[in-house]
């Protein structure tokens, strides 16, 4: 059997249909195979069309996912997640086509490589402080940048869960906001009276006039569209640079530092795993239970103070109130240019 033929079922029929694959999900496993097909190719000295199912064996996916490592630089973790991309594939043969089952079968023993356990690179309440305190407000965008970051740590969103964020996700009467997951799968979280305050007046005064296909997005950019993964990465970036060593840098990801400071701010407060695990929209609760296993002692008297500041009123901020007396000036200066 072909192997065209199975692939183009895989994407039109049992990622969307049969799995419910997010669209995320369905162009990363786009990329992999997009990798994979000239690499089979090439070794069997064929043409693509002409792979077949009988292909997939273990060797020349080995062959592959070493290939990954050793002339495209890919980390373990990628090279991974690139074999669970295959995995799937075997799933959907061994469902679909039972006559293939053997074949199906050794591609899903292949295991997983074991990898160094990364460090968990949070942010503590001080450095937290510090980034917010950093932003620009009188700047373009600069109350942009500021509430996406106060949301960020607020909420423990990922990126791309930013970026989808529709304005009627936002309820602020019940101070509440949905979030889009991993797996299309929604999730309601409550928001700090802060966050709320600094939503409402983005929207109210400072979002930007959208393009009629992003009219429904949160977050729009200076062109008018809607906010990428890579938009928001260098919107923290630009700014946990003002304020970390580079030495302190190496050891965090600019946006996922946030959610992971979330966690540990919640862990800090007396929030239960499951708390925690529903908040940041963790479909198994292994993967938040590494936050037991943190030293968190370092700066807790910091905690009492981060909290009251998130919980505190918008209008109690002198940076705020300082930059709403320069909007006041402003006027007056358009006002003499009048006269």
């Amino acid at each position: 059997m072909r192997l065209e033929t199975c692939i183009y079922r895989f994407f039109d029929q049992y990622l969307p249909r049969v799995k419910g694959s997010s669209d995320q999900t369905i162009k990363a496993y786009r990329d992999v195979f997009s990798l994979f097909l000239p690499f089979a190719a090439n070794r069997l000295s064929i043409q693509i069309a002409s792979l077949r199912v009988e292909h997939l064996s273990p060797e020349m996916l080995l062959s592959f996912l070493d290939h990954l490592e050793s002339d495209r630089g890919n980390v373990v973790r990628t090279r991974n997640h690139r074999l669970a991309a295959i995995k799937s594939l075997a799933k959907m043969i061994r469902l679909m086509y039972p006559e293939k089952r053997e074949v199906a079968q050794r591609i899903r023993d292949i295991p997983q490589k074991r990898a160094q356990t990364q460090l968990i690179g949070f942010l503590y309440p001080d450095e937290i402080l510090k980034v917010f305190h950093c932003v620009n407000l009188i700047k373009k965008n600069g109350f942009r940048d500021y509430t996406i970051l106060h949301l960020l740590e607020d909420s423990g969103a990922r990126a791309s869960e930013i970026t989808t964020l529709n304005l009627d996700y936002f309820d602020p009467q019940n101070s509440t906001l949905i979030i889009l997951g991993k797996g299309n799968r929604y999730r309601r979280i409550e928001l700090e009276l802060r966050t709320v305050q600094l939503i409402r007046s983005y929207i109210a005064k400072y979002r930007v006039k959208p393009k009629l296909l992003y009219q429904h997005r949160l977050f729009i950019n200076q062109r008018g569209t809607e906010l990428t993964r890579h938009g928001i990465y260098r919107i923290c970036k630009k700014y946990l640079q003002k304020t970390l060593s580079p030495k302190r840098l190496k050891n965090i990801n600019p946006v996922h530092s946030f959610r992971h400071s979330c966690a540990v701010n919640m862990l800090l407060s007396g929030k239960s795993l499951t708390d925690i695990q529903n908040r940041l929209g963790h479909e198994n609760i292994q993967s938040t239970t590494v936050y037991t296993h943190m030293d968190l002692t370092r700066k807790q008297a910091v905690q009492k103070k981060f909290i009251e500041y998130m919980k505190s009123n918008l209008s109690e901020d002198p940076k705020i109130n300082e930059w709403i007396d320069w909007e006041n000036r402003k006027n007056i200066l358009e006002w003499f240019d009048s006269l």
